[in-house]
């Protein structure tokens, strides 16, 4: 099973919802072309819904880091939601929980977004 991914947005913030296998090749570059584009249309704010993915090797994780620095260095932010069990566990083991705002709550993840976009 391969990504799909489908975008949103909401109180300008871009949602990707995730589905699928976050893994080396496609998954990724199509994780990677989607969040280039929605950078350069002027997106500084990005929630990654990884409800569905049901799982997450090195090169997944390495994008999520990238992303995550990429839109930080455009004084963005990127939160994650919805993360499995087994995301959580992988995150934790990587010390990578620490790095990134995660939530279980959409709504709480796009308040979180106001403070940053006034």
């Amino acid at each position: 099973m391969s990504l799909s991914l489908k975008t949103r947005t909401a109180d300008g913030v871009v949602i990707i919802d995730m589905s699928g296998r976050l893994t080396i090749g496609e998954p990724v570059l199509l994780l990677r072309e989607t969040l280039r584009v929605q950078i350069s249309q002027g997106v500084k704010y990005f929630i990654l819904n990884l409800g569905d993915v049901g799982y997450i090797d090195s090169s997944g994780l390495g994008e999520l880091v990238s992303a995550y620095t990429t839109v930080r260095n455009k004084q963005g932010d990127v939160k994650l939601l919805h993360l499995t069990a087994k995301a959580k566990d992988l995150l934790q083991m990587t010390k990578l929980l620490t790095v990134f705002d995660t939530y279980e709550d959409e709504a709480k993840a796009l308040a979180s977004m106001k403070p940053a976009k006034q």
